[in-house]
């Protein structure tokens, strides 16, 4: 059996087992993980079935047969612009025998999701992210070949920054610096958030004008992906001796946060116990109020995917789950502090694909 034909298989028992009928994909990320076929529909109608039991079926714009069949979709319905999809829908609802509830993608546009409803009013439409979480979540050797490729370049750009960083340069000048590093090492650039003093009190900050100066405390966010699988990194550094007398010392309790999340990592361990491991350390240091967000996302072909590392969260975590550990302190008007390691979850542990963090603040001389 394929590797595509598997995950379909696997999807068509999840689905059994939360008691849906079918499941219409229609994100890329998700259509090409379950079959191969990445293409962007835009704002055409389209919609991939899955189901327990009946055939995987496609409803896609006639432009994109092609593509579709060579990913070895032969099971298709292919609509001009000005169809009406109504008609081929409701004859794939009665042949694949939905009823009750279907999921659908989380990213489904609601102009697609409203139409489905209007046709099928017979039908719950629910969110689809649990069901496929529980496929998606588990990362095969292949999978997590490519994230430690991604992580790799991750470590190898920052590595390389630091030489060519120069008293002046722009916070949109090292973003644009970071991407064609990545580039050059196989890495397909995704983001970059450079945060110079006090844009990096901002957790996500939009780069601008800012231009480097001797103390300066230098936030460096950054990601691509290698395989269609992501990379997400943060780094600080201080330009020479930081001008801040307290960056040190909130670097240190980030990195203890840090650490202490990591430390929990192991199967069956819960995603809020991790945040509230590195929550507890900011919290008794004192700066409680300025970790403003979770500990962690999980990361695959989507940059922000399950388990969500967050306060409260019951999700346990299991062999082949990827995701960031990723505490911070921002002072609001002066500096930030965030640390962010990839790691996946492994029957010991934890295995993280980039290098440890710096256990304290960097200094690069200028």
């Amino acid at each position: 059996m394929s590797l595509y034909a598997t995950r379909q298989a696997a999807l068509g028992k999840i689905l059994a087992e939360d008691g849906l009928s079918a499941y219409l994909a229609h994100h890329p990320v998700s259509v090409s993980y379950l079959t191969g076929y990445d293409e962007n529909p835009g704002e055409r109608f389209f919609a991939l079935a899955l189901h327990p039991t009946a055939p995987m079926h496609l409803i896609c714009p006639a432009l994109s047969v092609n593509q579709a069949q060579r990913a070895g979709i032969t099971s298709l319905d292919a609509l001009k612009d000005g169809d009406n999809p109504e008609p081929v829908v409701r004859a794939l609802a009665e042949r694949a025998g939905w009823r009750g509830r279907i999921a659908v993608d989380d990213e489904m546009p609601a102009a697609l999701l409203l139409k489905l409803q209007a046709m099928l009013p017979e039908i719950t439409f629910v969110s689809g992210s649990t069901s496929l979480a529980k496929l998606m979540r588990a990362k095969d050797e292949a999978e997590l070949a490519a994230l430690t490729k991604a992580g790799e370049i991750a470590d190898q750009t920052f590595e390389a920054i630091k030489g060519e960083l120069k008293i002046g340069m722009t916070e949109l000048e090292i973003a644009r610096r970071l991407g064609e590093l990545m580039a050059e090492r196989g890495g397909v650039p995704t983001f970059g958030i450079v945060g110079i003093s006090a844009g990096g009190a901002e957790p996500h900050h939009h780069n601008g004008d800012a231009a480097l100066s001797q103390g300066d405390i230098l936030l460096m966010d950054f990601g691509c992906t290698y395989g269609g699988y992501f990379s997400d990194i943060t780094r600080m550094v201080s330009i020479g001796e930081p001008s801040d007398p307290e960056a040190d010392k909130v670097y240190d309790v980030v990195y203890r946060a840090h650490m202490a999340a990591r430390a929990l990592i192991k199967p069956g361990v819960t995603a809020g116990e991790l945040d509230a491991a590195a929550r507890e350390v900011i919290e008794q240091a004192g700066y409680g109020e300025l970790f403003s967000h979770r500990t962690g996302h999980g990361v695959g072909r989507k940059i922000h995917e399950d388990p969500y590392i967050m306060p409260g969260s019951s999700e346990p975590l299991f062999v082949g789950d990827c995701f960031s550990i990723e505490p911070g302190i921002y002072l609001a008007g002066r500096f930030g502090v965030r640390i962010e390691n990839l790691v996946t979850a492994t029957p010991e542990g934890h295995r993280s694909f980039n290098v440890d963090p710096a256990p304290t603040l960097e200094r690069v001389s200028l």
